[in-house]
């Protein structure tokens, strides 16, 4: 079982249900062998913040779509603590043009490319990337072509 702690700072409301998330959370941690409780958090924000988070994190002086945290493990947790996604759902706004259906479909993908890394996927290299692509259309249902831009 996946607990999912959702909170929303952006000024983008009511664009995706807790419930397909946590779906597409099972999904993921279930197809990657995560066997007991799991937890993790999802902050959906604004550019200010990520860019923000983006340059103390990562040297980067810009806003970005998504950011992953993985949490240290101190042993004790009844439950693995996954970490931290953070989206800014005004990047994804300006992506897609301000179309809400497809907000919600990049929403789903960043999601689930900030949950393959905190499973410890990355994409440094070509193998990588194409591994983590062909992850994201596995869980998402979706065309190798959709997944990455």
């Amino acid at each position: 079982m996946i607990h999912l702690d959702i909170r929303n700072q952006s000024k983008i409301k009511r664009l995706i249900s807790r419930g397909r998330l946590e779906k597409l959370a099972e999904k993921i941690c279930a197809g990657e062998g995560v066997r007991k409780e799991a937890e993790l958090s999802l902050l959906f924000c604004d550019d200010s913040f990520i860019k923000e988070l983006n340059a103390q994190y990562r040297n980067r002086d810009e806003a970005t779509d998504v950011l992953s945290f993985v949490q240290e493990k101190t042993g004790k947790e009844p439950y693995t603590i996954l970490g931290d996604i953070v989206i800014s759902l005004e990047t994804v706004e300006r992506y897609c043009g301000g179309d809400r259906d497809a907000m919600r479909t990049e929403t789903l993908l960043l999601f689930c490319h900030g949950l393959l890394h905190l499973l410890g996927y990355e994409h440094g290299n070509e193998a990588d990337k194409i591994k983590m692509q062909m992850k994201q259309a596995h869980y998402l249902d979706l065309k190798l072509e959709n997944v990455w831009h």
